[in-house]
């Protein structure tokens, strides 16, 4: 072989060996793939039958839970306060002041009753005069469901677990100081509270197995995930540790829903939408679970985000999902 040719072949070989790292390096920075997550039976079976009749009290008020109708906010922290209760969980309201008006949020635990804990939450309030079934019946939803099986497996937790329901997540609240989170994610910050992790669910419901039913801020992404929306994402800032790919395997591994991962810089549209991003502020490790919301759900904040279009037996495999989660790092 001429020397030229060899030359030629060894700068193929390096660009080559370049791409391949490169790629590797994107994949584990931004996409956190799971190559082998084995598989266990699963802790849980979350129940569709109370994930449809959560959802279907919740869409089903006669006039919106929105914050204009406190009353109707008073009357839903009700509803998750008795479904608390029943769980065997130990609840506390957390007083959401704005004005004159006082909202709350609602707060389930489980485990020791001090040292580092363990965050889970969702909102339940809804954006104008909406159902707001996925955005966000959906999550609060799950949220009780998992507080239904946590009390038999309390005795597995070395952490304490934080199930909240937090209230004014929606406009014009949303990145305000008075948001539910907020005032949730500023009281452990400023008592001094460790945590190992929060974990936000924000539209978990909605699925399509339809062509080209799943969309993308970047045009890069459709060739990295699947054009159906069929998958559940876990959602995490770039460099944000470990919690992410931790919650990733812990999901495969007990449900049979399809998981995803993102981590990307929150100047992307969607990244930090939801309640996590008040962890993020305090430095905690946080993550969303969503279904991407607007990216595929297109009745997200209108008038068609109603109970019938939720798929129940997905979002029952996101809760078993999550549960596992949970249960891997309580008990870890």
């Amino acid at each position: 072989m001429r020397s030229g040719n060899r030359k030629r072949w060894r700068t193929l070989g390096t660009v080559l060996f370049l791409v391949i790292v490169c790629t590797r390096l994107i994949a584990e920075v931004f996409v956190h793939p799971v190559w082998f997550p084995g598989k266990e039976e699963n802790r849980i079976h979350a129940d569709t039958t109370r994930l449809r009749a959560d959802v279907a009290f919740l869409t089903g008020l006669d006039t919106p839970r929105n914050y204009l109708h406190a009353s109707v906010l008073e009357q839903v922290e009700a509803y998750i306060h008795d479904s608390f209760i029943n769980s065997g969980g130990r609840v506390e309201r957390q007083p959401v002041p704005v004005g004159e008006t006082e909202y709350a949020n609602v707060i389930c635990f489980f485990g020791p009753d001090t040292g580092t804990r363990i965050i889970v939450g969702a909102h339940y309030d809804v954006c104008d005069n909406l159902p707001g079934a996925d955005d966000n019946a959906s999550g609060v939803a799950g949220l009780l469901e998992l507080a239904r099986h946590m009390k038999a497996h309390e005795a597995e937790l070395k952490y304490r677990i934080d199930l909240v329901a937090y209230t004014l997540e929606e406009p014009p609240f949303f990145r305000s100081e008075y948001m539910g989170s907020a005032v949730h994610a500023r009281s452990l910050h400023e008592n001094g509270v460790k945590v190992k992790g929060m974990i936000c669910l924000e539209m978990i419901g909605y699925f399509s197995d339809a062509p080209a039913s799943q969309s993308y801020p970047i045009g890069l992404l459709k060739w990295i995930y699947p054009a159906k929306g069929d998958f559940i994402m876990v959602v995490g800032k770039v460099f944000g540790g470990s919690l992410l790919r931790h919650v990733k395997k812990s999901m495969m591994r007990g449900s049979d829903v399809d998981v995803r991962s993102i981590s990307a810089p929150t100047s992307i549209p969607g990244i930090d939408f939801s309640d996590h991003l008040n962890y993020w502020k305090y430095h905690y490790p946080a993550v969303l679970i969503t279904n991407t919301a607007f990216y595929r759900n297109h009745a997200y904040h209108t008038e068609e985000d109603t109970s019938d279009r939720l798929d129940y037996a997905r979002m029952a495999e996101v809760v078993s999902g999550v549960f596992n989660a949970v249960l891997d790092l309580g008990g870890d």
